[in-house]
């Protein structure tokens, strides 16, 4: 999946929490979701003094969460995993690797493999 499909993806599925989702889709929309809150709060004018920045922040909120939950999914694992943020440094360091592991290959309890099909 390459970077304009993974973002049109996750700004379709707003609120699926459901299925799966590949590492690329994972990663491409983190870093669209850093470079428009660098672009939202860099480009704001002062009178708004980080009301757009934040409308940016909130808008992909839901979807960078949703996207996270098919990621856990995609290994096998419950969406519930986001919990870990809350433990400092351990937990990001766990979520972190579990977020670069390679997905089940083939049907895992979520759903089929994001990537079926693909090489």
């Amino acid at each position: 999946m390459n970077f304009q499909e993974s973002v049109q993806t996750c700004l379709r599925k707003f609120f699926d929490f459901q299925g799966r989702a590949s590492r690329s889709e994972y990663w491409y929309f983190t870093l669209f979701s850093i470079v428009a809150s660098v672009a939202a709060s860099l480009f704001e004018p002062e009178s708004m003094s980080g009301v757009f920045s934040g409308l940016v922040s909130l808008g992909l909120f839901f979807p960078s969460f949703a996207v996270f939950f098919r990621r856990m999914h995609d290994i096998d694992k419950s969406g519930w995993w986001w919990l870990l943020w809350l433990v400092p440094i351990i937990g990001w360091i766990v979520l972190i690797v579990l977020n670069v592991t390679k997905g089940t290959t083939g049907p895992n309890r979520f759903g089929d493999d994001p990537l079926a099909g693909h090489s």
